[in-house]
């Protein structure tokens, strides 16, 4: 099976976004086409044999990247954790940090940033601007 390379590009952005439209504009130059076209165009191929294929092909790797697990990564983590303590100097920073990631993961700590200010209202910004200008 022999594509072009745009083909290959659409191919690999439709399995990474699931937008057939959007994966036409960056594999194509769409940039003065109309957006029925876009969406024409991208039907198209979708249709076509080849890169029907392609997708396929594509998507079963894809979805083997993405099997990976919150189990997995607990594990990984512990291991982690345990490596660094087990070290002749013990990195306690690092055992920390896995400690840490596995309760993220768990959703036992959750991250917050104040999206607002005081007394729930915006944010305020300053800006300071100093002109200077010359004697002469």
């Amino acid at each position: 099976m022999s594509l072009t390379i745009k083909q290959e590009r659409f191919c690999m952005v439709y399995v990474e976004t699931g937008n057939a439209s959007e994966a036409y504009r960056q594999a194509y130059n769409a940039e003065n086409m109309k957006e029925a076209s876009i969406n024409v165009n991208a039907s198209k191929l979708l249709t076509d044999a080849k890169i029907a294929l392609r997708i396929k092909e594509l998507k079963s790797g894809h979805t083997k990247r993405h099997e990976l697990t919150i189990d997995d990564l607990v594990k990984q983590l512990e291991e982690a954790r345990q490596v660094a303590l087990a070290l002749e100097n013990p990195q306690c920073s690092a055992a920390i940090s896995a400690t840490m990631g596995t309760a993220k993961l768990l959703g036992l700590v959750v991250d917050k940033n104040e999206t607002t200010g005081a007394n729930g209202g915006a944010i305020q910004h300053a800006v300071s601007i100093k002109i200077e200008f010359d004697d002469e």
